[in-house]
């Protein structure tokens, strides 16, 4: 088992009792945390619910398919690796789910061994994927800010920033001179578009502002109706 695995959790989405069942217990045997949902609507509310690092979907499922909660959990969580279990291997149904953004596919019955090299694969991907991003900084006016280490620094003068606000502001970073949606920064780093996050965003957006308040070029501008834009005016030559 490896240790890494202890960390992974997986959401399960199958509706067939028995090849669930031992799918979980080969995944757990393994070192994964897993959740099995038997249905569609299940597996999206369980997704809406707990934070997961992998999902593993059943195409052909009860009252939602896996199709639907793909494209569902694709919305909220972009960056999520996304892996069908199905016993269709029609073609059109394999570009589909490449299409929704699927990491791979593999089509019952199948090998226990390979699913898990796939996985493993797949994680290893996205964590190579992670470690570029976390190497990259950004300079934002007279700011530099390195998002790897929650740092903001000008002239010397440097600042810790909390979790949130370093993902909100390395996600306005990113979008820099374009607007970003509430909705895209809700599920990317909330999780989901409700109330009560709506609200927690405007008072980290209320505290990054106080944090860019000593470079005048740099504003973080409400776009109504739409989001925000992490604005840098051009210097005069």
């Amino acid at each position: 088992m490896s240790a890494d695995n202890a960390k992974i959790k997986i959401l399960l989405c199958e509706d067939d009792t028995n090849l669930g069942l031992v799918l979980k217990k080969s995944l757990e045997h393994n070192g994964y945390e897993v959740v099995l949902e038997r249905d569609g609507r299940l597996g999206l509310a369980a997704f809406k619910r707990e934070r997961f690092d992998f999902c593993l979907i059943d195409v052909m499922m009860p009252n939602v398919d896996g199709f639907t909660v793909a494209e569902e959990i694709r919305d909220i969580n972009p960056d999520i690796p996304l892996f069908f279990v199905t016993a269709k291997s029609m073609r059109d149904d394999v570009i589909k789910g490449y299409n929704l953004g699927a990491d791979d596919y593999i089509t019952k019955p199948f090998d226990m061994d390979v699913l898990l090299l796939k996985i493993r694969a797949i994680l290893k991907r996205n964590e190579e994927k992670h470690r570029e991003e976390e190497a990259i900084s950004f300079d934002l006016g007279r700011y530099h800010f390195n998002p790897s280490i929650r740092e903001l620094s000008i002239e010397g003068k440097k600042q810790t920033l909390s979790p949130k606000e370093n993902e909100l502001l390395k996600l306005l970073a990113e979008y820099k001179n374009r607007s970003l949606t509430r909705e895209t920064a809700l599920k990317k780093i909330w999780g989901s578009n409700n109330y009560f996050n709506g609200r927690s965003m405007d008072v980290y957006i209320a505290k990054l502002r106080k944090l860019l308040k000593d470079d005048t070029d740099i504003t973080i501008t409400n776009i109504h109706g739409h989001g925000f834009m992490l604005e840098e005016k051009e210097r005069a030559q």
